[in-house]
């Protein structure tokens, strides 16, 4: 029988796993990382010159529109 219908090997199977990207793990991995390194302090002091710039600068436009009313205010009255 092994001459008329020779025995034929099975394919390997192929077991593959995808791997799917993790957006919130990678964050994490990054995150730690930059807490390794120190950066995350840098990282600290550039948002907290953000944010009293952006302080100086919001106290800015409501003086000048304080100015402005009053000056409207008394020109117009």
């Amino acid at each position: 029988m092994s001459v008329l219908f020779p025995k034929v090997n099975k394919p390997r199977e192929w077991d593959y796993r995808p791997i799917y990207y993790d957006e919130e793990k990678e964050a994490r991995k990054e995150k730690l990382a930059r807490l390794r390194s120190g950066s995350m302090r840098d990282e600290y002091a550039r948002r907290k010159q953000e944010r009293e710039a952006k302080q100086k600068s919001r106290l800015g436009f409501w003086i000048a529109l304080l100015l402005l009313a009053g000056l409207i205010y008394y020109f117009v009255l």
